[in-house]
């Protein structure tokens, strides 16, 4: 006879923290990014520094504790999620803003859960009733938070989908590594890899265009911190606990974080539309973070 259980004990609540801490830390990235704009840096740049001061902070601290380094294929599967992964994902993104609207993009952004089932789905993972549920709460939730403008080009929408898409290989990828070492070394390995993509690509356009105060480097030092070195340790953190599914799930709590901080930060309007999309994203994240990790199946 076999029986299979379900945990509910603290470490399993860990994992979900850690993705919804990784969320909250890269929901306020659009409200430092703008401050960043406003003084004089252009997306190259944004992105090349973003990932350049986070793995140069981080390195020192991961030699300095001689935390475990991946290796072999894994080392090679987390350089290719920076470089082509978080790189290219933040390409299309940032692109994808100049042919439509932040909503639009952000939107289409979150359609990555959907696309992570889909190709969870295909290498076996089996999908529950609170999967789905969560899901379609997830996806009612950011259209009704975010909207929807038809009127987009179609260059902007296939660069909104190309993002999700490169995004939800990220998570992918990254859910299925073995030996991966310490996830603060994967952060490095991923930030400085995405870094170097970054950097290539700020050279071929010419050159930097800094910052004209300190306005805007505390902008770039708290994108660099807080929503790229912590968001991502803690996300990589928690997807080897939660698994490519559910940390795709969580994950969209993101815009809800990004549009009270907007209110807060940037004094923009919090519509109706916006507390009942809300409301259904945490419902979301509450249904998907209830179902517990499984535990090894133990004959009798």
């Amino acid at each position: 006879m076999t029986s299979v259980t379900r945990s509910t004990t603290p470490s399993a609540l860990l994992g979900p923290l850690q993705i919804l801490l990784s969320a909250v830390a890269f929901g306020g990235m659009a409200i430092f990014a703008k401050q960043a704009y406003a003084d004089g840096v252009n997306t190259g740049t944004l992105l090349f520094l973003r990932f350049f001061v986070a793995g140069i902070l981080l390195l020192p601290w991961v030699l300095w504790r001689g935390l475990e380094w991946p290796r072999g294929r894994s080392l090679l599967t987390l350089i290719a999620m920076g470089a082509l992964g978080y790189a290219g994902m933040s390409t299309c993104y940032f692109n994808a803003l100049h042919y439509a609207s932040a909503g639009t993009v952000a939107l289409l952004l979150y359609l990555f859960p959907a696309i992570v089932i889909v190709l969870s789905r295909l290498q076996g993972e089996q999908l529950s009733r609170s999967k789905l549920l969560a899901l379609l709460l997830a996806l009612a939730g950011l259209g009704t938070t975010i909207g929807l403008e038809w009127n987009t080009s179609v260059r902007g929408l296939l660069l909104g989908l190309g993002a999700a898409l490169i995004y939800a290989l990220y998570i992918v990828a990254g859910s299925g590594l073995r030996q991966r070492g310490h996830a603060l070394s994967g952060a490095c390995v991923v930030t400085l890899s995405a870094a170097a993509c970054n950097g290539m690509v700020v050279v071929a356009q010419g050159g930097m265009q800094l910052p004209h105060s300190m306005a805007g480097v505390q902008a770039i030092l708290l994108i660099a911190l807080l929503s790229t070195l912590f968001a991502i340790a803690m996300f990589l953190a928690g997807l080897e606990k939660t698994g490519a599914t559910r940390a795709s799930l969580l994950s969209t709590v993101e815009p809800v974080v990004t549009v009270l901080l907007a209110a807060v930060f940037l004094h923009e309007a919090i519509t109706v539309s916006q507390l009942i999309g809300g409301s259904l994203i945490l419902a979301a994240v509450l249904v998907i973070s209830r179902e517990g990790q499984p535990v090894p199946v133990v004959p009798d």
